[in-house]
Formats: structure tokens, sequence, C-alpha cells
């Protein structure tokens, strides 16, 4: 256990981030699963929820969740799978 206040601080802190980006993580991969799944059932809404995937992919690339090749690797996917 640090001694040091700023150290005490810093790690609190990195509790909060830690949750924080697990969470955009999470909700980044759910908004890929729910565009998947809609192209499987062929629903109307398909279009809207690649929007929202590669939106949520975007966002978690320019925070540095992800690395910017797995974003543009997973966007490639995704629009071949928009495109069948």
């Amino acid at each position: 256990m640090p001694n040091i206040e700023q150290t005490i601080k810093r790690q609190r802190q990195d509790v909060k981030k830690r949750e924080n980006n697990q969470g955009q993580v999470t909700s980044m991969r759910s908004a890929k699963k729910k565009f998947l799944a809609a192209v499987d059932t062929d629903a109307d809404n398909k279009q809207e929820l690649y929007e929202g995937a590669v939106k949520a992919i975007d966002r978690a690339a320019s925070r540095g969740l992800i690395h910017e090749n797995k974003a543009a690797r997973d966007k490639s996917r995704l629009s071949k799978k928009l495109a069948k």
C-alpha cells in the first residue's frame, strides 16, 4: 500500500478510469453483436445498427481502448456483412 498521498489518489482515479473504459469496450462489443444478430435475421434496421457499431468502434479507437488497426479491421468485416 502506498504511503504517498498522490499515489493513493492516483490509484483511486485508476479504478474509476478502468471501470469507465471497460464499460465503453463492453458497449462497443454489444453494438457489434446487435448488428451481427440483425444481419443474421435480416432485420430492417441493420443499416442503423451498422452505423451505431461503427460509431462505437471509432469512439473506442479514438480513446485508445482498442488499436486503430483493430478498429479498421472490425469496420471492414462489418461492412462486408452489411453488403451481403
